[in-house]
């Protein structure tokens, strides 16, 4: 039987990762349709996915790393470590067993004495808010929050000598993140978010990393660690904040409070993803940007420069299809059925012969490893193999 099959068996399981979060999960929205895809496709879905981990695994250097550029790790390592993950590969055992304990050793090292993870990240106690170089400033976060959030996910699937080793470097990661959100709060509504290390013009938060961190936490506090419920409570009110009523025609989430510019597909998904984890799938605002969603498909593989009717921020397309996957199947019912055929259409119709698919055009620089297993990863949110797709 086909891994995406389970779908079935997965969503009669409660939502306890929502308790967990401090908040009761309301009436719920209508279960994601397991047959959402005939069973031919499924299978193709299943191939592809598997050509995609063959070429992955190949791209992998003797420090366990997955080929990207030095700004990008170790975050592009951690996401072809979830991409394996999601499809039910473990480090303790299975077919890849070696690979995934060497690559969480790779970002597990990468751990900075002030508690960030990445390989070029500013090691200096307290994290250093000036001074920091400009290339540094946006990508020690994304890597953090990223390479956190892998080990947060593979905890629980390590044997008990990796999980000893991961456990303090997970609790130092957390207390990094809520380190950083305590500096989004020169304007009130900017409070719960994260931003970069360096101040920037523009605003002191933004939900693309928050975003990220909040799937950290997530995951983190699933897996047994200890989240405080305020910083939780603090960051989802911020995501409400990015919420734009009224404003250029837009009913979405925004990248920063109150820009109707900076609409795109990502944002929409973090916002209805930020939603979901604190329970409320429901939620006019979730419901909303899952609508916008609907409204500016996947169709047009690897275009990160879509027209949403007003000027927008930079897209990333094979990130925000991660984010949007996730988000609709959060939302399920309509919002699922409408959204992830038309993706699996798109990606599968772009798969290199290889089993990678094409870098990023607006990324490119961090390399095929980081394009293919945010496909991956895309279509394997049915599986629910990951606590953190987990609905």
């Amino acid at each position: 039987m086909s891994r995406f099959r389970l779908i079935v068996v997965f969503l009669a399981i409660v939502c306890s990762n929502n308790l967990l979060f401090g908040q009761a999960e309301e009436e719920p929205l209508a279960a994601p349709d397991a047959n959402v895809l005939a069973a031919d496709r499924w299978r193709e879905v299943d191939g592809a996915v598997q050509r995609g981990l063959t070429w992955l695994a190949k791209q992998q250097k003797e420090d366990g790393s997955f080929e990207s550029l030095a700004a990008g790790q170790p975050a592009v390592t951690s996401l072809c470590l979830m991409a394996f993950l999601a499809q039910g590969e473990s480090p303790a055992n299975g077919q890849y067993q070696k690979q995934l304990a060497v690559a969480i050793d790779f970002i597990a090292d990468q751990q900075k004495p002030n508690g960030l993870i990445g390989m070029r990240a500013p090691g200096a106690v307290p994290i250093p808010r000036k001074g920091v170089l400009n290339h540094l400033n946006a990508s020690s976060v994304y890597n953090h929050a990223i390479s956190a959030l892998a080990l947060s996910e593979a905890y629980g699937q390590c044997t008990p000598d990796q999980a000893k080793r991961l456990s303090p470097i997970i609790e130092k990661a957390i207390a990094a993140t809520l380190e950083m959100q305590g500096w989004g709060g020169k304007k009130k509504e900017n409070v719960g978010g994260w931003r970069y290390l360096s101040l920037k013009p523009g605003g002191d938060s933004d939900l693309s990393i928050t975003g990220w961190q909040l799937m950290f936490l997530r995951s983190s506090k699933t897996a047994g660690f200890d989240v405080p419920q305020k910083n939780i409570a603090s960051a989802v009110k911020y995501v409400e904040n990015c919420f734009l009523k009224d404003q250029g025609n837009q009913e979405v989430h925004a990248y920063v409070v109150g820009q109707p510019f900076a609409c795109t597909r990502g944002m929409a998904g973090a916002g209805v993803l930020a939603m979901a984890h604190a329970g409320k799938h429901d939620s006019k605002e979730a419901l909303a940007s899952g609508e916008w969603i609907l409204k500016h498909d996947f169709s047009n593989y690897n275009d990160d420069a879509p027209t949403y009717g007003v000027a927008s921020c930079e897209e990333h397309y094979h990130y925000a299809s991660f984010l949007c996957s996730q988000a609709m199947f959060q939302l399920g019912g309509k919002y699922w059925k409408q959204f992830y055929p038309p993706l699996v259409e798109t990606l599968l119709a772009n798969q290199q012969e290889d089993g990678a698919w094409p870098p990023e055009s607006s990324a490119r620089r961090y390399g095929n490893c980081y394009s293919t297993s945010l496909c991956i990863l895309s279509m394997s949110v049915p599986n629910q193999m990951l606590p953190i797709l987990q609905r």
